[in-house]
């Protein structure tokens, strides 16, 4: 497989000032979308800068690494694994080395998967959607992140393609967020849910700021956030969105329970009254 260093530009991204400010964004989302789910496995899918699961009460918490992006990193200095390499996690889960569109998990045996811009940097983005609805559990839930194209950022984003088709340069200094992202519009998204059965119960927008790349610029521009979560909330620069596996013809139940035996109530006593006068003689 060929190397392909445009893999590591999303890391690397992460460490600017636009990206410690997407960063802090996205984990105070994150941790309030999963906070609240319960049950026992849950999987987090690449970016493991950002700990999605930190929230999370299960027992069991996974972060799977790419094995291609693994072995990537690794010719490039970086630290990485092999494929089937378990790997010391930067956050405290277990850490795994696998493909995101061939996940090693038994069908319906996790109960939460966390997608921090996976599907955006995945080779096959339809067929790792398709494996995170296998490996759920009915009633089981996935949270996905991903950059905006209808955005401030996004609209950055496509200039700099532009302007470099047009310049004939294709390092892709121009550019913004890293080039190698392909992404996915929140409509879009949806669709994709809606035809694997999953039903969105929630969302959010987020990162107003223009695409500044100074800590100093972005600090002038802080009062954007307010102004655009009430008056454009649909145009932020990334997205955060929650939905639910659901199986036709299946309920979820509770444990069953045993049947509560009433306790024998005692015979009543009736007390008869018995009259011994004589009847009236006619």
């Amino acid at each position: 497989m060929a190397r392909d260093p445009s893999i590591l530009e999303l890391p690397r991204w992460l460490q600017t000032p636009p990206g410690r400010y997407l960063l802090e964004w996205e984990r105070s989302r994150i941790d309030a979308h999963v906070a609240d789910v319960f049950g026992f496995h849950a999987l987090q899918l690449g970016l493991p800068e950002l700990d999605v699961l930190q929230a999370n009460r299960m027992p069991h918490r996974w972060l799977a690494l790419q094995a291609h992006s693994a072995q990537d990193a690794a010719a490039a200095g970086e630290p990485g694994a092999a494929p089937g390499e378990i790997v010391p996690p930067p956050v405290a889960q277990a850490a795994l080395c696998c493909e995101f569109d061939a996940l090693p998990f038994a069908a319906h045996s996790l109960d939460l998967v966390v997608l921090p811009h996976t599907l955006e940097f995945a080779r096959d983005p339809h067929q790792t959607l398709r494996e995170v609805e296998r490996v759920l559990v009915p009633e089981g839930r996935v949270v996905i992140v991903g950059f905006n194209p209808a955005s401030l950022w996004g609209l950055r984003q496509w200039a700099g393609r532009w302007a470099a088709r047009a310049s004939g340069e294709g390092d892709g200094s121009g550019l913004f967020l890293p080039r190698a992202g392909d992404f996915i519009g929140h409509r879009r998204l949806r669709d994709w849910l809606r035809l694997l059965s999953f039903e969105v119960e929630r969302g959010g927008f987020g990162c107003y700021r223009p695409a500044l790349r100074t800590q100093r610029w972005l600090e002038r521009y802080d009062w954007m956030e307010k102004a655009g979560d009430r008056w454009w909330p649909v145009f932020g620069a990334v997205y955060v969105l929650s939905a639910v596996k659901r199986v036709r013809g299946m309920r979820v139940i509770g444990p069953a329970r045993k049947p509560v035996r009433k306790p024998r109530t005692a015979p009543a006593v009736v007390s008869h009254t018995h009259h011994n006068e004589e009847e009236p003689r006619r």
